[in-house]
């Protein structure tokens, strides 16, 4: 007998629960990481000596290298292949979490959010990059980046119930403790279920991710620095001036780079660029909502960390809820719409909340503010992803799904720092409580205005189209 000729093994279909599992709960360890640390803001600043000003970078430290590696890192993952990054992501981000447990002055606490967010901008791209890439366009990527948008929201208020909890009854150390089994247990995983992906040629584009990050780093701290200093000051002026020039000098370096970090071609679709304006408006105006309610509720009206975590509920529920509903909405009522609708009860329940004082009710100044906040979160979320990668070649997904996480974290850090110099505005000689209430007044209007500036964006260019 003649021998017959092997046959080719065909490659095993990928585990795509595996999968979606391994990229949800990266995911949520991210979003986890940026709200758990609110709820113990009050307690960070007492036990480790933070000025009131100064506060704001635990926060936008983390946002910060996030936003400005995010684009570096997108394009490592199509060059070094995905499932390298997505591991050395998770060891980086689980190792800084360590460090950050462990941090025993401001320095050394803000630093390791620092090096907390280079992990995260690893790690952030090769998830919704893998999430593209492994589930077809259609119902399948609907109802995956639907998932994805929604344990976005849900970690996002877990984190501030969780984070309000640990603060009070243990410590604001052990949120970030609990990174390490999960971290752990992610790399193990991702080594078994996802398969290497093909990696393609090219070289990175140093010198524009240097002039992005370094750029929006010297913006951030202009305007935070505004808020304790003046806007006279030289070096808050000398600050802004730096930011600005290296983020033209960015664009410049983009134009003519051979193979750029942020492929210019990708700003083509007026749609798509409505989605990354609207996104940072409107992570800008959410982040300045958690972080002044969170110091308003426990500052004005008393609350304990723990009661504070819980005070968030009527968010969280809502949303959960409303996110999970959003393919069926999609089908209803296509992306453009829910979108609009999404933005346009957020704005409403901003405007409603900005109108706290010492002398507010919960139920009816924050809980029935934050049901239609969380209402809107939950609906806008996914139409807002699913806009900022619609109609992206397989080529460009690394760099797509750079975009969309740059928009979010520039959104978190400019637009929390541009909160937190506004509310500085007209506090004459306030102190105290009296100074805090006046802060979350303006900072609130100031993020009720920047959803209104989103959903006037994403209605412009929905006519255009």
């Amino acid at each position: 007998m003649k021998n017959l000729p092997a046959r080719a093994v065909p490659p095993s279909p990928p585990h795509k629960a595996a999968i979606l599992a391994i990229i949800l709960v990266s995911y949520v360890m991210i979003v986890l990481d940026t709200s758990i640390v609110l709820t113990g803001l009050p307690k960070i600043h007492q036990e480790l000596g933070f000025t009131d000003t100064g506060l704001a970078w635990v926060q936008s430290a983390y946002t910060l290298t996030f936003g400005g590696l995010l684009l570096l890192a997108a394009r490592a993952s199509d060059i070094v292949g995905r499932r390298r990054m997505l591991q050395a992501g998770l060891l980086l981000f689980t190792v800084a979490s360590l460090a950050i447990g462990l941090a025993r002055s401001p320095a050394m606490l803000i630093a390791a959010r620092a090096i907390q967010g280079v992990g995260a901008a690893i790690l952030a791209p090769s998830t919704l990059a893998l999430l593209q890439t492994t589930f077809a366009e259609g119902r399948e990527r609907t109802r995956a980046i639907a998932l994805y948008s929604a344990v976005a929201g849900i970690a996002a208020s877990v984190g501030l119930v969780l984070g309000g909890a640990l603060a009070e009854w243990l410590s604001w150390r052990v949120g970030f403790f609990l990174n390490l089994p999960i971290g752990a247990a992610m790399l193990v995983a991702a080594r078994r279920y996802i398969a290497e992906s093909d990696r393609s040629r090219g070289s990175f584009d140093v010198a524009g991710a240097a002039s992005s990050t370094i750029g929006m780093s010297a913006l951030v701290y202009g305007l935070i620095r505004s808020a304790g200093a003046s806007w006279g000051d030289f070096l808050t002026q000398g600050a802004l001036a730096a930011g600005m020039l290296l983020l033209a000098a960015f664009i410049a370096i983009e134009q003519r780079a051979a193979q750029p970090i942020l492929p210019l071609r990708l700003f083509a679709d007026r749609q798509r660029n409505a989605a990354y304006g609207a996104r940072v408006l409107f992570l800008g105006a959410m982040v300045g909502f958690f972080f002044f309610t969170t110091q308003f509720l426990q500052v004005v009206l008393g609350y304990p960390p723990s009661l504070t975590g819980l005070a968030f509920l009527p968010m969280t529920l809502v949303n959960f809820a409303v996110a999970l509903c959003v393919p069926r909405l999609t089908r209803r009522f296509g992306n453009a719409r829910l979108l609009a609708m999404g933005l346009g009860l957020t704005l409403l329940g901003m405007a409603w909340l900005s109108r706290v004082g010492a002398d507010t009710a919960y139920w009816l100044g924050v809980a029935l503010p934050m049901v239609l906040i969380g209402a809107g979160q939950g609906m806008a979320l996914s139409p807002l992803t699913a806009a900022g990668v619609a109609g992206v070649p397989a080529r460009d997904a690394g760099a797509a799904s750079g975009i969309v996480n740059v928009a979010h974290q520039l959104g978190s850090s400019l637009g929390l720092a541009t909160l937190v110099a506004i509310s500085a505005v007209g506090a004459g000689r306030l102190a105290g409580v009296p100074l805090l209430a006046h802060r979350v007044n303006v900072a609130l209007g100031s993020a009720a205005v920047m959803l209104a500036l989103a959903l006037l964006l994403v209605l412009s260019s929905r006519r255009r189209g």
